[in-house]
């Protein structure tokens, strides 16, 4: 990756953000429950007002007795009327605390990523070198070298046994995460920088955009362009795949968002936002809904790509990102595992990282990334943690409150010139979450 510290490819904007988001829902509504029945119709019906049961001369006194112990013996289960239990309050912040301070890398982190199967963090650097960290202990697992230069950008395989890099070297690598090795054949065919990379779910496709403008589709196993996308007019700073592998989104810094058809290499809709900021990051939110896009106007917007031409519908706003491409995650909190809002994480240029809610924006906390500008950060998938790491050159491993452990444990990383500085989150592993606020869970 080239030195972000002297020179950077990213374009400045002072722009004033307009805050154009469209609260189309109630914000701090708690998570409601999707009705199986149809809405009711707007006019009133003999359903919806009952008539009084009225008693006739023909009914006899027994009728009239097995009525009135019908009622007085239904108990308030039964009630058709009876009031639902009340819902989890929504906490108002988050209580995220340091964990674990890894040293080892010896230029500034580029990014971040935790394995699907929750028990790697890998960090890419401008050093030429990614790390394979134990998530919960902090132990160095594996260094990787190979890349000729700078990396900017890391991706996980579904099954947790690969992990792709992209470089300044302008090749991509395909690394055994179980030996460290690197596959013997590189991805070779952008003419520039390679800047992002994602895998498709099935870890058969691999996508990758470029400062070369373009955006290829890799066929992995193949080690192949299966198709080249001219997608932008500047360079291409992010790429995503949908849930369920059919769409791709992209965005660059010519200000657009650009989602395309897997199959067929057609670009189905372009966003843009009016203040036309450059685009530094995208990604789609877990149900696949939404494309959550990072700008250099300190700004990140939800979008709804699916309806009408596509629609912002939240900003995210009280980070510093003028200069830097960052990336950040969703991810969940709440007193109840089958009750969980959602957060979006960011790091920020100010030394940071910030979280705020999805549905309602407010910042729930704010964490002390050292000082220097905090340009990616990652959740664990399965337990409350967080990762961050930037020009600092150090990952920062933080843990929500009452999932540390091991108060006070010290050690050394794995080569030994890693040292592992903090206490072990020792976290208990969780399921994958039911439902979100905002509706941008994966398991609906």
């Amino acid at each position: 990756m080239a030195d972000t510290t002297t020179t950077s490819a990213k374009r400045q904007r002072h722009n004033n953000l307009d805050n154009d988001d469209n609260d189309d829902y109630d914000d701090d509504a708690p998570p409601r429950k999707r009705s199986t029945t149809n809405s009711p119709p707007p006019y009133p019906t003999e359903t919806d007002n009952p008539p009084t049961r009225r008693y006739t001369r023909q009914e006899s006194s027994e009728e009239r007795r097995y009525y009135r112990s019908q009622t007085r013996s239904r108990s308030p289960t039964q009630s058709p009327h009876a009031a639902p239990n009340p819902s989890p309050s929504k906490p108002t912040a988050l209580h995220y605390k340091p964990t674990l301070l890894l040293h080892g890398h010896k230029k500034p982190i580029s990014s971040i990523k935790f394995s699907p199967d929750g028990r790697y963090l890998a960090t890419a650097s401008a050093d030429c070198t990614i790390k394979l960290w134990d998530a919960t202990t902090g132990h160095l697992e594996h260094t990787l070298e190979g890349h000729l230069a700078g990396i900017n950008i890391i991706s996980w395989a579904p099954d947790s046994a690969t992990l792709a890099s992209g470089s300044d070297d302008k090749s991509i690598r395909l690394w055994d995460v179980s030996t460290g090795l690197a596959h013997p054949t590189p991805l070779i065919g952008h003419h520039n920088y390679v800047y992002s990379l994602a895998f498709s779910p099935k870890g058969n496709m691999l996508v990758s955009g470029s400062y070369d403008e373009a955006v290829f589709l890799w066929d992995v196993r193949a080690a192949r362009v299966m198709r080249s996308l001219p997608a932008h007019s500047d360079p291409v700073s992010g790429v995503d795949f949908v849930r369920d592998g059919t769409l791709i989104v992209s965005c660059s810094h010519d200000g657009l968002i650009r989602i395309w058809d897997t199959a067929t290499g057609q670009c189905l809709r372009t966003l843009v936002h009016e203040d036309n900021a450059p685009v530094s990051s995208v990604r789609f939110s877990p149900n696949g809904k939404y494309v959550l896009a990072w700008t250099l106007d300190s700004s990140i917007r939800l979008w709804n790509y699916a309806e009408g031409k596509g629609k912002c519908v939240k900003t995210y706003q009280g980070h510093v990102n003028t200069v830097y491409s960052l990336a950040g995650a969703f991810g969940t909190y709440g007193h109840d595992e089958a009750c969980l809002w959602a957060f979006v994480a960011s790091g920020s240029e100010d030394g940071g990282v910030v979280l705020w809610d999805v549905s309602s924006k407010e910042v729930l906390q704010r964490l002390d990334g050292g000082g220097e500008a905090v340009l990616a950060c990652d959740t664990h998938p399965r337990r409350r943690v967080l990762a961050c790491g930037g020009l600092d050159r150090t990952v920062r491993v933080w843990s929500a409150e009452g999932e540390g452990g091991d108060e006070g444990r010290e050690g050394e990383g794995g080569d030994g010139d890693v040292e592992m500085n903090g206490t072990g989150d020792g976290s208990v592993d969780k399921s994958e979450t039911a439902d979100t606020n905002g509706n941008i869970n994966a398991n609906e």
